[in-house]
This record gives structure tokens, sequence and C-alpha cells, in this order.
């Protein structure tokens, strides 16, 4: 990858390539055209390692490599957590090291738009009544902003990685779905079964309340059976089309019948059955399910369908459903290219491990991460980080932190900032483009290649540029948003060794290691270009025994500064 540290300022609107309707179309965007993926790559060299077990070196880039695919950036508290482990048992600490679900969102929105349900500032509106539809806006940018400080505050745990992994393979977007409660509940649902049992998620996601809002069947009846949630249930949350046998248009007319009859109350977000909305006829599916008939259940028991049509599913497509799964875990987790090769040696031995283990989940994602394929050296540092990872991951790994002293309305308002910044670049929590989840994660040839573009890649650095800044980003008449660079650069064992410095800069935030000549320009920075290491170690020195010291303080803030900006700029930034 190449330099960047030239590149300085972007203007906002700087883009290379066409927009629709004032619009921007990646797939317009001339850079985009002219250097992404035509095709898969057909020549690269790719590992060869299996799933046997990894036990070979165990440093601080192995360490990194997997705190960083399993989490939002690296913090020194994560390496302290696992460093002294063993691959396989750090592994099963990030699987195993899953805190309670953390406390729901509040009324941060008061003095804004005042709450019509009575929810007092500061008290949760998970449990209250629908409201109004401005209500219910401003609801859903305060779960928006609870979801974003669950990520920056996360512990050392794969939960987090894991909510947002389920968010994209099996989406909604908040913004079609009416009731922010319902959204929450959704959100509850994915953390509840990310490390549980796929069957069962399945069965709980086919009768969610956004999600049968989502996928229209709340309008889902026996007179007018809508066919949306059937097709996607197999299209794109369990069998997939990727077989060479596949399910036909009648078994998602069937599946449609069997799903009808469950109701969606916007008012209390609650979920209930009416059977008189439901066909209780028997229903017949192609020689893909071995032409099982499903038979017709009624009054309250025709419920019970849905779990019948999901048994039937993973019963004669558990092949299928197992590899599809399997794949969407690796493209996740490892890469996105996934040849001849690895279907066999990986993805096949994935699935199998997640059938023997009567569709659990964690099993068959503890042995992908402690696989020498998952730390063979051709597997680092070659993911091209997504816009939540990007930003959180730079926030949790300056040790930044939004102060608990700022009121409750500003403290949502902060991370609400992060929310905004990864939107920009095209990742929107909470609302991916499509039903298919954001394309950087399916979209063949391009795949991860999608986030950088001449219209995310200003985006990305101009907003580091300036939470690097003293005053970083505004958020209110009262408070900032910002990377601390004084109190991240306090945290390390030695700020006043300019090259320990540089070199655990380099290491925790680039995806790959860079030259010495590099290193050097970087250290030269706080140096304030000078050779001799002691201008950087007599700053450091000064400022310490002297920390309220205005001048003291400016001089090394803005050394840091500086090479961090300069740092944050280099394409190696963006790889994990």
């Amino acid at each position: 990858m190449g330099d960047l540290k030239d590149n300085k300022v972007y203007p906002a609107n700087w883009k290379i390539g066409k927009t629709v309707d004032g619009a921007y179309d990646i797939q317009q965007d001339e850079i985009f055209k002219k250097y992404a993926n035509k095709s898969l790559p057909i020549s690269k060299k790719r590992t060869r390692a299996g799933l046997t077990p990894y036990t070979a070196a165990w440093t601080v880039k192995q360490q990194k490599h997997l705190l960083r695919r399993t989490m939002f950036g690296v913090t020194k508290t994560d390496m302290a957590n696992i460093s002294a482990l063993t691959p396989g048992a750090a592994v099963d600490y990030l699987l195993n090291n899953v805190s309670a679900a953390p406390a729901p969102p509040i009324n941060n929105y008061e003095n804004t738009y005042a709450d019509t349900t009575s929810v007092p500032a500061g008290s949760t509106w998970v449990n209250a009544t629908y409201g109004d539809g401005t209500l219910d806006y401003h609801r859903t940018l305060s779960l928006k902003s609870w979801w974003m400080s669950n990520i920056a505050n996360q512990n050392t745990s794969i939960i987090e990685k894991m909510v947002l992994f389920m968010s994209n393979n099996y989406p909604i977007e908040m913004a079609a779905v009416p009731g922010a409660i319902l959204c929450y509940k959704y959100l509850d649902l994915l953390r509840t079964h990310a490390l549980g049992n796929l069957k069962d998620f399945i069965k709980a996601l086919s009768k969610d309340g956004a999600m049968l809002r989502y996928l229209n069947g709340h309008f889902n009846v026996k007179n007018s059976p809508d066919e949306n949630y059937a097709r996607e249930l197999q299209e794109l949350f369990t069998v997939g089309k990727d077989g060479p046998v596949q399910f036909t248009e009648p078994d998602v007319k069937a599946a449609a019948k069997v799903l009808t009859g469950w109701r969606v109350d916007i008012n209390t977000a609650t979920v209930s059955f009416n059977d008189s909305l439901h066909d209780d006829t028997n229903k017949l599916f192609s020689s893909y399910y071995n032409n099982q008939i499903l038979n017709g259940l009624s009054g309250a028991a025709g419920a019970n369908e849905l779990d019948n049509l999901v048994d039937m599913i993973f019963s004669n497509g558990s092949q299928d459903i197992a590899k599809f799964y399997a794949r969407k875990i690796y493209r996740f987790f490892v890469y996105y290219d996934i040849d001849a090769n690895i279907e066999t040696t990986i993805i096949n031995g994935l699935a199998q491990t997640l059938i023997n283990n009567n569709w659990d989940v964690k099993p068959m994602i503890a042995q992908l991460l402690k696989s020498d394929h998952f730390f063979d050296s051709l597997t680092m540092d070659c993911y091209i980080s997504s816009p939540i990872e990007f930003f959180a991951g730079t926030f949790r790994g300056l040790e930044s932190s939004v102060s608990p002293t700022l009121s409750i309305e500003d403290q949502y308002k902060s991370y609400y900032k992060l929310v905004q910044y990864a939107a920009n670049a095209a990742q929107n929590i909470g609302d991916p483009p499509s039903v298919s989840g954001w394309p950087a994660f399916y979209q063949v040839p391009h795949f991860h290649e999608m986030w950088i573009n001449s219209d995310t890649l200003p985006k990305r650095l101009q907003t580091t540029d300036y939470l690097l800044t003293p005053n970083g980003a505004y958020v209110s008449a009262t408070a900032r948003l910002r990377f601390d660079v004084m109190d991240f650069a306090n945290s390390l064992a030695t700020p006043s060794d300019p090259v320990a410095v540089v070199d655990y800069c380099v290491e925790f935030f680039l995806g790959l290691t860079l030259s010495q000549s590099l290193k050097d320009y970087y250290k030269s920075i706080l140096l304030a270009g000078q050779t001799s290491n002691y201008y950087w170690t007599n700053a450091w020195n000064d400022y310490a025994g002297s920390p309220t010291n205005t001048t003291y303080l400016g001089i090394v803030r803005s050394r840091l500064q500086q090479m961090l900006t300069e740092m944050f700029r280099m394409a190696e930034h963006h790889l994990g």
C-alpha cells in the first residue's frame, strides 16, 4: 500500500466520478471503475493452511490480528487480557467473556422533543408505547447512539463484532421499521443468539416484530399471502442459492402460506398470532425438500407451523445451510475470496462442525479462529476495514472515551457523531442498503474494495484529521468529540522514548509494518525535524514534570497530533 502522507485536507465534495440525481454512485466512480477488481483473483498467492489448531509464534502481531478481526480496534487492556494465554485459550476467552446485556437506551432527547409517552429524561423508553412519529425518530437516533456506545466501550469479547455480523446477514433497515422499540428488541435478539444456536435463532427471527414489519410478515394473511420473508428466509438466511440443487418458486409460495397469521402491534411492540388469518391447508414442497408435506394446523396450533417449517428446512437443506453460514463467517472474519481449495479445506470442515454440534455456532467459530489458516501470515493485514471498524476501532485504539461527566444528552450526541462518520463513509449502522446487507460483504468481484473510493476515502481522512485536533468535532456548546492524544500518550509504557512511541503506533494502528525510513520520518515529527532522540525526550520530560504548563503541553501535543495525523492518512491505516 502506498504512503498517503502528502495528501493533506480534502474538500468535502471531492469526488472523481458521476452522481445520479445528486447522490453518489460508486458504480459510476471513475477511480472505482479503473482500479476495482474486474474479476476474482485467480493467481494471487493464498494460504494453503487448514483447520489444524495453530500452535506457532504468539507475538504481538498474532495477538493484534486476533483482536482486530474479532473486535473494534485494540487497546492495551485487550492485549493484557490475552497475551499470557495460548492462542486457543485466547480465542476461548473472546468467545466466553460475554458480559450481561448492556443497560437499555434511555431518553436523551427530552430537551429536543418531550416524550409524549411520559418517559422521563434519563429513563429507558424500551418498555414504553410508540408515541408518535417524531418521538420514534428521536428514539431511533437514541438507539443508534446506544449501539455505538456498546461498541466503543466493549470489553475484551467477540460479542459486539458478532452483533454487527448478525445485523449484516439477517438485517432490517431501521428507517423502514415503524418502531424504535421493535428495533431494540431485534438487536437484543441478535445479541442473545449471536453465539448460540442457528436454528433456534432463525425460528425466533421469523416471528420478531421488526423483521415481520421489515419483510412484510405482518401483512402476510391467508387470502393474500406475501412472499417477501418466505423468499429471504430461504435465499438469504438459510439454504442460499449457491448449490447445484435449489429451492423453487413453489417452495416460496408454500412457505409464505405456512407463515401467515403473525401480527405486530406497533403501539405496544408486541407480536401475536391470529389463527383467523392463517392458512391451515397442507403445504407441499419440492424435491429439494424431499417433496415433504407440512400438515396444516388450525386454531392456536397454527403458530407451530413456523417451527415445523424451519425444522424441515434445516433437516433437508442442512449441508447448504451449514456451508452458506460458514462462507458468511469466513468472509466477515478472514477474507472475501473463497477459492476451490478454501471451499474444500475450510468451508466444508466448518460446515461439518456446525452440523455435528446441532447448529450451535460457537464451536465452528472457535475452530476457525484457532486454526493455522486464520493465523497464517497471508490472511493478515489484507482486510479493508469497514467504516464502523475504522472509526470505532481508531477511537478505541487511541484509548478515547466520552466523559461520564457530560450530560446524558451530550454523551449520546457524542456517540452519534461516530454513527454519522461511518454513515457518511457508506456504513449506516442499523440501516444497510437492502435485505442483502452491505455490498462489501457479498458483491462479486469487488467485495471489501467497495469501502474505499473517491467519495469515502477523503471523508475518512478528513474525519481523523479534525478528531486529532485539540478542539475535535463539535457536539454541543459544552462538548466536543476528539481523539485525545495526550491521554493516549500518557497511557504508553515509555512515552518519553520517540522510537517506542512510533513503534507502538505502527504496530497498533497500521495493518502493515513500515520501512525503517518511514519510521524515521514519523520519529522526525516528534523530534521537530531534528535528529537526536532527546529533542522529544526532553520535551516530554518537561511536560511530565509540569503537566499544567501550557507551553510544555502545547509542544508535545502538537507534535503527537501532527505525527498521528500523517500516519492516519496512510493506506495501511485502513487495513486489518
